[in-house]
């Protein structure tokens, strides 16, 4: 990029739009919070759907936090539904 006046360049680069993706964690961080909440309080509906929107994050958009929420999601799929059992059979 150069300035208006003349060649020189500024050291600035700038691409006109935000950058989408790698940049951007809204998906994985919302997969961690549902399976968060999944593990807690109906982990076949929160914790799946988190784990859907990690695998998204994973695939589609290559976010760097996608990995993390793909744990989190599988052990409040796995971890509220054995909470369940157990509390259910006390």
């Amino acid at each position: 990029m150069t300035t208006q006046h003349g060649n020189q360049p500024t050291g600035q680069h700038y691409n006109g739009a935000p950058r989408r993706g790698a940049d951007s964690n809204v998906l994985s961080i919302i997969a961690m919070v549902l399976g968060v909440i999944g593990f807690i309080f109906l982990p076949i509906v929160f914790a799946l759907v988190g784990l859907v929107l990690a695998i998204v994050a994973k695939t589609v958009r290559h976010e760097r936090l996608s990995t993390v929420a793909i744990v989190v999601s599988a052990i409040g799929l796995v971890g509220g539904m054995v909470l369940g059992a157990v509390l259910a059979n006390m």
